[in-house]
C-alpha cells in the first residue's frame, strides 16, 4: 500500500496520493531535515506541505528507492526528494528516510530520519 501511495504521487501528483492518507494523518518535518519545520495533519496537511514547496519550486518529486517492512503496520522508505527552483532553475536533491505507520490500510503517520540507522533505532 505504501509503495502504491508513492507511485500514485509520482504519476498523478498529491491529489492522487490523498486516497492513501488516513483522516487522522500526522507528519512532522523536523528542523534538521526541513527548512521550515512544521506539523501537518490529515489529507489537507499533505496538500499544504506540497503547496508550501510550490511557493519557491517549479517541480518537486519524491523518488523512493528502497522499502523495508517491519510487521504489518510499519514501513520504512528511503527516498530522494528532487526540487527545481522557480527563479533559479537549480535542482536541489535531499536524501532521507521515512517511517510510515499504517492504520486501516492507509498511511497514518510519517516520521522523517536522515538515515536508515536513525530510523531503525526507533523500532
Amino acid at each position: 500500500m505504501v509503495r502504491d501511495a508513492f507511485r500514485a504521487l509520482a504519476e498523478g501528483g498529491v491529489e492522487a496520493m490523498l486516497p492513501y492518507v488516513h483522516e487522522e494523518f500526522v507528519m512532522i518535518t523536523p528542523p534538521e531535515l526541513a527548512s521550515e519545520p512544521d506539523t501537518y495533519r490529515g489529507p489537507a496537511g499533505v496538500q499544504r506541505w506540497f503547496d508550501s514547496f510550490y511557493e519557491a519550486m517549479d517541480e518537486v518529486r519524491i523518488e523512493p528507492h528502497e522499502l523495508r517492512t517491519y510487521g504489518d503496520d510499519l514501513v520504512g522508505i528511503a527516498f530522494r526528494m528532487v526540487a527545481r527552483g522557480r527563479t533559479t532553475s537549480l535542482e536541489l536533491i535531499q536524501e532521507a528516510c521515512a517511517r510510515c505507520e499504517v492504520l486501516e490500510g492507509e498511511i497514518r503517520r510519517i516520521t522523517f530520519f536522515a538515515t536508515w540507522e536513525e530510523l531503525e533505532e526507533t523500532l
